[in-house]
């Protein structure tokens, strides 16, 4: 059978050796860097005839063995340098092999050492990124998430730089060495750390800090390392955002952390007075402070507490990713590090939540490790669950769920979309081409949700207790995510086989069908769970919530029910009938619900469920309905009781005050196959029904804007959700699109105070009909260039734009100086956002052969971003016929553009989405003739062989 992927589990065995330590010293200079290492390993129960190191695009100096004599070659197709021993050498034996060696770092491909931003004057930034296999390109070693072990680090480099820095403690302050060069060394030896966790940065940074005190007194220091320039109050803000994230942690999580809850909000207290005590210098205050923490701090078990001297974040300009961990120096994009006055509410969401989850990678990910890529999932689903904590700590539970809801069911990028796409893969995939693969919306959000899922099985106390096993059992070692499944299993006293056996390898997820019905005589409700899965596919195992309510929105009766099998009933006895029942609470499982509610039992769990997320599904219910009604009859006009329940709703203060205006989206989706990728007809019928809406209640919104246009400008919770209110009640309007609305959104645009208000009116105002959208066009984008935060979101309201200069608009900005193509914030930014803009993309022919050539040019550039953009071709097989064979034409040219053995990612996700899309590639064949890489594709071959 052909090999699909490059890498297989059975790839990632047991190394012949135990890492122990490595000697490092890097001469870094401006375009290349040379590596000395000594790589102490210890073979283990079986004697070796010959170890590979990995060892990718390097320029091999020297190399040799210190105990045993070996003949040493370096096979430059497999990436290895191959040590050949003269003799067997025997278990438990030392080894310290020997290598000199050269790298070079890339501008373009960020893994390994590359060129990040590099300010005017100084000696050029360079940084690295070893996730997955980053460290190869550095040096040969066993790049291998078992091959943990110890590191001394020597950096030599110019001593113009500001910072030079790597994993560890430094042994001493930087010594000169003369020659305009200084040498550093850092002491990595209280925790064993994963090759892919190595950073080694160079670069010139303005450093702002602050020292970490826990209750107990324990102390260490954070640092931060923001672009030159940067606003230094903003830079305090940011520590002190990391200060508390690394005090929830310990204080907030752990075995025990829902006991003594009291008394962990009073030490959450005391450690904030505490603070500020230090900052006012009142030495006596905190001494009498530092008195109490230390003895109420022992009634409580807390989490994790850090165990190095220095936690550091640097801000990188370039990186596929947004933030990495690296073992005490995690790096995030700079765009985001800081809660400078040019970021948006969504981005200081962003930076909050990236904080809490790099550190908390020190204890999952690091400390405990998986056993190979294929564990990637469950160092991220973890972390992740632990970050939407400390999210809904800061800004509600309710706010913080609805965040995570809206990432399943956004059709744009939610994962839903890409999980029911051709190219998805499974949380555990059966192989890939690139690590990289596996950082993707399935992982940082389905693989959470399953995560979540078995903590709603197991009960919350039980869930924490079993994960605070797991990090015992496997301190400073690697783990299986069948180690995870054993700890969490011997706590609750059950087994999560199948559960896991099913989320983890299939792809997709269950559609469920729920009815009720009830019996007066017996006073007796039941529900009936009928599960639909694709053909093939296993009946899904998960909790669903379930609770019957009356009018008023008090609950009757509830349950979590586990659904095992394709029909399951739940019966209530002796219950009142129900005025509606509230299905999937919370959102307790992952998948779509499709119950028998009227639209009366949908209006009232939509004005009076106490599960905030059940009120914003029935609302998504009547929006779809809504929808579904515009598109059947382009006559038609929203419903008045849809119209009047969306402006009750919005103003509903308490409801607004603990979601946001988020709950109120109305997505360009439908799930009625009919019309569920017809792009540019879900988008018309969207803008219908909002205008629909908005003229029904004109006056009412515009008051109510008003009422919210005086909201200040700082970001508390309360504000950013005051501030999306009057931003949705603005997306309202603007559809009207008349003179009176374009006066008001020119008006926000121009007297904005935060940046999250001018984007709003700017985007609205770019999809108007107003007769001066250019100008503004040409006023923001000459403010944007200014600065790298505002030109990414410049980037991205522009290539979201669907009036019809779309694609203009698009190579305007990309023709401009300011953009720069090897940068990857804004291949994301426009590339990335013109690719979503469906409408225009995929349904237009411009927008196609644009589309063709952006992607043939990403293909060579950035493949990460380049297989993230593929995710919009995922329902290729069912967009409507006229677009489906252009768009096949796309991929085939794209699939042209890559060396497979270069690009294996792009050319096999472009093969699987091609595969996946049997009636597109039929009508593509029908209408051109077929092709080379067509017939080689698996259902082409079967349907040959048929």
């Amino acid at each position: 059978m052909t090999r699909i992927f490059t890498y297989y589990p059975e790839d990632f065995g047991e190394l012949p050796v135990e890492v122990v330590h490595m000697d490092l010293t890097l001469s870094v200079c401006d375009d290349v860097t040379d590596v000395s290492s000594r790589l102490h390993v210890r073979v283990r129960d079986r004697p070796v005839s010959r170890l590979d190191l990995n060892a990718r695009d390097l320029e091999v100096v020297a190399a040799s063995c210190e105990e045993a004599a070996a003949d040493i070659t370096y096979d430059r197709d497999r990436h290895v340098l191959v040590f050949s021993f003269d003799d067997p050498v025997g278990p438990g034996a030392d080894l310290h092999l020997l290598t000199r060696t050269r790298c070079r770092p890339s501008r373009t491909l960020l893994e390994g050492l590359y060129y990040d931003e590099t300010p005017a004057g100084a000696p050029p930034t360079q940084i690295t990124q070893c996730q997955q296999w980053g460290f190869q390109r550095l040096v040969p070693c066993f790049d291998d998430m078992t091959a943990k072990c110890t590191y001394t680090t020597t950096i030599i480099a110019d001593e113009r730089y500001t910072n030079i820095i790597s994993n560890g403690d430094a042994l001493s302050g930087r010594k000169p060495m003369g020659d305009g060069r200084s040498v550093i060394t850092y002491d990595n030896t209280t925790t064993p750390m994963a090759p892919y966790l190595f950073f080694l940065g160079v670069g010139t940074y303005a450093t702002f800090s602050r020292d970490f005190e826990y209750p107990d007194g324990r102390t260490f220091a954070l640092e931060l390392l923001a672009p030159p320039g940067a606003d230094a109050a903003a830079a305090r803000a940011s520590l002190e955002v990391l200060a508390d994230g690394v005090l929830w942690v310990y204080l907030f999580t752990g075995p025990a952390q829902y006991g003594h809850t009291d008394l962990r909000a009073d030490l959450w207290a005391l450690c904030h007075e505490r603070d500020r005590a230090k900052e006012d210098g009142d030495a006596g205050r905190v001494s009498a402070l530092r008195a109490d923490l230390a003895r109420k701090v022992q009634d409580i078990t807390p989490g994790y507490a850090y165990t190095g001297t220095v936690y550091r974040e640097i801000a990188m300009q370039n990186s596929d990713y947004g933030g990495m961990e690296n073992v005490g120096n995690t790096t995030i994009t700079a765009n985001r590090i800081i809660p400078s006055r040019r970021i948006t509410d969504r981005a200081y969401e962003y930076m909050v939540r990236v904080k809490v989850h790099e550190y908390y990678h020190n204890l999952n990910g690091s400390e405990v490790t998986g056993r190979s890529p294929f564990e990637l999932w469950l160092n991220e689903a973890v972390t992740v669950h632990v970050e939407n904590a400390h999210f809904a700590f800061l800004f509600g539970e309710d706010y913080a769920r609805l965040q995570s809801v809206v990432d399943l069911v956004d059709p744009e990028t939610g994962i839903f979309a890409l999980d029911a796409g051709a190219a998805s893969m499974p949380i555990e995939p059966d192989g890939f081409n690139d690590p990289n693969e596996l950082i993707n919306g399935v992982t940082y959000v389905k693989a959470p949700e399953f995560v979540r899922m078995i903590e709603t099985v197991m009960g919350k106390e039980a869930f924490a207790r079993g994960l605070d096993l797991y990090h015992r059992r496997f301190a400073h070692g690697n783990a299986s995510r069948q180690d995870w499944l054993d700890a969490m299993e011997e706590v609750a006293g059950r087994s999560f086989a199948r559960m896991a056996h099913l989320w983890l390898k299939q792809t997709g997820y269950p559609t469920v069908r729920m009815a009720h019905s009830y019996d007066p005589a017996s006073r007796t409700c039941t529900l009936t769970l009928d599960q639909e899965t694709p053909a093939g596919v296993e009946p899904w195992e998960f909790p669903c919530v379930v609770a019957l309510m009356d009018r008023g929105g008090r609950e009757i009766a509830g349950a979590t029910h586990l659904v095992a099998g394709r029909h399951e009933e739940v019966v209530f006895a002796d219950v009142e009938r129900p005025a509606f029942v509230a299905a999937n609470r919370g959102y307790s499982f992952y998948g779509k619900l499709i119950d028998d509610a009227t639209p009366e039992e949908r209006h009232l769990r939509a004005r009076h469920d106490p599960d905030m997320i059940g009120r914003f599904c029935a609302f998504q219910n009547l929006a779809e309905a809504e929808m579904v009604g515009l598109l059947d009859d382009p006559a038609a006009v929203p419903s008045p009781a849809f119209s009047d329940l969306y402006a009750d709703l919005l103003s509903d203060d308490a409801l607004m005050a603990a979601v946001g205006g988020e709950f109120l989206t109305i997505f360009e989706s439908v799930d009625d196959p009919r019309y569920a990728h017809r792009y540019t007809a879900l988008h018309e019928a969207r803008r219908r029904l909002q205008r629909g809406i908005a003229s029904r209640h004109e006056e009412a919104l515009r008051l109510l804007y008003l009422r919210y246009a005086g909201a200040p400008a700082d970001r508390s919770p309360a504000v950013v959700k005051a501030r999306q209110v009057k931003n949705v009640v603005l997306g309202l309007l603007a559809p009207l699109d008349t003179p009176a609305v374009h006066a008001l959104i020119r008006e926000q645009f121009e007297r904005a105070s935060c940046t999250t208000d001018r984007l709003a009116a700017f985007a609205a105002y770019m999809d108007s009909s107003a007769p001066d959208r250019m100008a503004v066009l040409d006023i923001f984008e000459e403010e944007s260039r200014a600065d790298l935060v505002s030109w990414e979101m410049f980037l991205a309201v522009v290539a979201g734009v669907t009036a019809p200069e779309c694609i203009d608009l698009v190579r305007r900005v990309e023709a401009s100086p300011s953009f720069r193509i090897e940068q990857s914030n804004d291949q994301r930014a426009l590339y990335g956002r013109f690719v979503r803009n469906r409408m225009v993309s995929l349904e237009t022919p411009a927008g196609r052969e644009y589309l063709a050539r952006v992607l043939g040019r990403l293909a060579g550039i950035n493949e990460y971003n380049t297989v993230s953009a593929l995710e919009v071709f995922g329902a290729l097989d069912r967009m409507e016929e006229e677009h489906q064979a252009p768009l096949v034409a796309v991929l085939l040219g794209v699939m042209r553009s890559v060396d497979p053995a270069v690009r294996p990612s792009v050319y096999n996700t472009v093969r699987r989405l091609l595969d996946g899309a049997p009636r597109a590639v039929a009508r593509y064949v029908a209408a051109f003739g077929s092709a080379p890489e067509l017939d080689a594709l698996p259902h082409r071959q079967v349907a040959n062989e048929r």
